[in-house]
């Protein structure tokens, strides 16, 4: 038997007839260099602190071995026995040269270490280092704009910083996509959500500071707010054991992300906005889609007042439990009518909606499907639920991006993803025009529909432009 020769992602792309779009690939920062950058961004103290900060890196920058504890979720995240493959994730010029070997016509290049600097809560250490990932990936990577553009990392702990550095990003840099910060943690003093223990903040609902501020910056930037953090809150995190802590963890965060913008009025306030939620997959947007129909249809609007306590018929429900009721039931059947007709609690607000201006299911509808995007590794077999139309409310197809998630422990073989990605086609999962919409048009649409401009002078330009048109 001839075993059958293996397939690359070039050989996928000899048989399309459009591009392919990496939504969600990744470089790895060479820590030295990106410490450079620090340096002069911010001097050589900040940089020290930053060089022994709780940030994600592959390889310790000094002997760490009796400091940190070996057994972590962030322990060998990211290849190495594929050198080439660890190299190209380093390497601009390399990753350039070996983009038709994977079948991509462009990719939109995300962190590594970068997104870790958005988290700390020294403040100083936390602008400086995001301000010098940014410049150290605008100089690296901004000569191959027209096969590859890297993400600005945007800190969220307050919109001031987040805007000066969207201002930065874009109009010293000229960087065209960003990466925002999907959460904070916060020490609530938040009267309405209230805990001792802090809370997570996502900004759309309940929040400490008005966001809005970002999202106009965004608009005016004509910049498509991306995401891609991970929902490491507890037993994420407290579990020393990677696995358990990864699965479901960028899930956990869009989804927490995807209701509160939605929820609290963000996407209505913002239609010339679109959101990305990345690598978390599309399952969980499927559901989310599902389940917010659902609870307006039981709990939005005036079906509310279905369970207000004063609807209460309460003298049809003594004599229903005079008649029914088993004896310990009728024993206390003057306490269960003093319950019933005791005044209760009301919610200051009833419709829990209302801040979306929600006013009919179709209204959800048409502010999630066309609107919000998600990042799905090609590999990912839930990815044919975006295009389940029969199983989908509205018989949506929601916007799944392929995001390949190149440099990473979970892509052994750069040139293997897109592969990855038509096996669900050869499998009758997906059509090929679900898969066009899958590597090419969703990521056209998710930047292109907020800055027209944003594929000019690549590779994809006359493509996307037919997608926009």
């Amino acid at each position: 038997m001839v075993k059958e020769q293996t397939r690359t992602g070039a050989d996928i792309r000899a048989r399309l007839d459009h591009p392919v779009i990496d939504g969600d690939g990744h470089l790895i920062e060479f820590t030295p260099v990106l410490l450079d950058y620090i340096t002069q961004v911010g001097g050589h103290e900040v940089a020290e602190r930053y060089a022994n900060a709780p940030v994600k890196r592959q390889f310790m920058l000094r002997d760490e071995f009796n400091s940190r504890p070996t057994n972590t979720p962030t322990m060998w995240v990211w290849p190495s026995k594929n050198t080439l493959d660890r190299a190209t994730a380093s390497l601009p010029r390399l990753l350039r040269e070996r983009l038709d070997e994977f079948g991509f016509d462009f990719v939109l290049l995300y962190p590594s270490e970068g997104f870790f600097p958005g988290m700390l809560d020294d403040e100083e250490m936390r602008q400086v280092a995001c301000r010098a990932y940014n410049t150290f990936a605008a100089d690296l990577y901004g000569g191959y704009q027209d096969r590859m553009t890297p993400a600005a990392v945007i800190p969220m702990h307050t919109p001031e910083e987040a805007i000066e550095e969207l201002e930065y990003a874009h109009d010293t840099l000229g960087m065209k996509v960003a990466v925002l910060r999907g959460y904070v943690r916060r020490q609530d003093k938040n009267p309405a959500t209230l805990r001792p223990e802090g809370r997570i903040d996502v900004f759309g609902m309940y929040s400490d500071y008005d966001y809005d501020p970002v999202w106009a910056k965004c608009r005016e930037l004509k910049i498509a707010p991306t995401f891609h953090s991970s929902g490491m809150w507890e037993p994420r995190g407290a579990m020393p054991n990677y696995v358990y802590s990864h699965i479901g963890v960028l899930a956990s965060c869009g989804e927490a992300l995807c209701k509160a913008l939605l929820m609290g009025g963000v996407a209505k306030r913002f239609p010339e906005l679109n959101f990305a939620y990345l690598e978390g997959g599309v399952g969980w947007a499927c559901s989310l889609f599902a389940d917010l129909i659902s609870h307006w249809e039981k709990r939005g609007g005036k079906a509310i007042e279905n369970l207000d306590p004063e609807n209460l018929d309460v003298e049809l429900m003594m004599s229903l439990i005079a008649q029914y009721g088993d004896e310990p039931i009728r024993a206390r059947e003057n306490d269960l009518r003093e319950m019933f007709t005791r005044k209760q609690p009301r919610p200051s607000e009833l419709d829990d909606f209302s801040a979306a201006g929600i006013e009919q299911s179709e209204d959800i509808r048409d502010l999630f499907v066309p609107r919000m995007f998600f990042g799905c590794e090609a590999d990912d077999p839930m990815n044919n639920q975006a295009f389940n139309r029969k199983a989908n409310p509205f018989g949506a197809s929601l916007n799944a991006v392929m995001g390949s998630d190149i440099s990473h422990w979970d892509v052994p073989n750069m040139n293997e993803v897109l592969v990855e990605a038509w096996e669900q086609v050869e499998r009758e999962l997906l059509t090929e025009q679900d898969f066009h919409d899958f590597v090419f048009a969703n990521s056209v649409r998710l930047h292109g529909q907020v800055n027209p401009d944003f594929y000019k002078g690549t590779a994809v330009e006359s493509e996307a432009a037919k997608v926009l048109a």
